[in-house]
């Protein structure tokens, strides 16, 4: 009796899994550095995120206030919009990195030292 050949979305799924597998055993471990390297990187963004956010505010603002006339209005509208637009992609990238941390598991902790207290 010959098998029933599978489904084309069943052999796709099949060899995702496989390729992800694959990719989960041969993925190099972070060391340290890199680790660290990673955390910055992603600490700059937000912090980009945020200024970012205000100047762009600021600038629309500026481009209103210059086209119709409303001198201090558009400026303070558009910088505080920028702000809460920044804060909120700010969160938004902060929930992203905490829900990848958690998926990882839990770090370990650094066994503490003594030798260096008392000196």
């Amino acid at each position: 009796m010959s098998q029933d050949p599978e489904s084309r979305e069943e052999a796709i799924a099949r060899l995702q899994k496989s390729a992800s597998d694959l990719e989960t055993r041969t993925a190099p471990p972070l060391s340290h550095e890199m680790a660290g390297q990673a955390a910055a990187s992603q600490a700059w963004k937000i912090i980009a995120d945020l200024f970012g956010g205000v100047f762009v505010g600021l600038a629309i603002g500026f481009g209103i206030d210059h086209f119709a006339g409303t001198s201090p209005v558009g400026i303070i509208g558009g910088v505080l919009l920028g702000f809460a637009i920044s804060v909120w992609m700010a969160w938004r990238t902060a929930q992203r990195l905490m829900a990848e941390a958690n998926k990882h598991g839990e770090p370990k902790s650094v066994p503490f030292d003594d030798e260096d207290e008392g000196a």
